[in-house]
């Protein structure tokens, strides 16, 4: 047993001493906006997307849009799709789906931008992968093998808005949307 105030002292202690460790392990609360969309360049055109996962009803919403390097729509999709397991699984899923898109409304030379840096280094790694999404990881290389011009980048939600906004967008749609050369509406 320790008298009282030799126990108040030490709380004061430990009480200062945790205020100065908050203090040197502060992380700033600014968001961070270094990373703004970027046009392509020349006939390239960009294509972002995203995923949002609807747990409570347990399915996912899918965000695409396609721009050229005048910042121009060129085409836009949003669309439910089903649950999956984790961001991983919902972003490869997404990435293959878009190409897909991609492919079918004529495109032939993407930049293609996701926000899940070790999905999009998966995708861009030639090594074998015998992951449970390795088959994916895959068929998205073999869909990429057969466009003329096709590069796989990682970016910040920040530059990844206008299909982070198109992904919760499919929460009620019953049908997939798609834009062709017109801009999806503001949400």
């Amino acid at each position: 047993m320790q008298e009282p105030s030799r126990l108040n002292a030490r709380a004061s202690s430990f009480l200062a001493e945790y205020k100065g460790a908050q203090t040197q392990l502060a992380v700033s609360k600014t968001k961070d906006h270094s990373q703004l969309w970027q046009p392509p360049e020349g006939t390239m055109y960009k294509l972002n997307f995203d995923t949002t996962v609807f747990a409570d009803m347990t399915s996912s919403g899918i965000g695409v849009i396609i721009r050229n390097n005048r910042w121009q729509v060129m085409a836009a999709l949003s669309l439910k799709s089903h649950a999956v397991v984790d961001s991983e699984e919902a972003e490869v899923l997404v990435c293959r789906k878009v190409l897909e898109f991609a492919v079918d409304v004529g495109f032939s030379k993407l930049i293609v931008e996701g926000n899940n840096i070790n999905v999009m280094k998966s995708i861009k790694s030639n090594r074998v992968d015998l992951s449970r999404l390795g088959n994916l990881y895959d068929d998205i290389r073999c869909m990429a093998s057969c466009l003329r011009h096709v590069d796989f980048h990682s970016i910040k939600r920040s530059a990844n808005g206008v299909s982070h906004s198109l992904s919760p967008y499919a929460r009620h749609l019953s049908e997939d949307i798609v834009w062709l050369e017109d801009s999806p509406p503001r949400p």
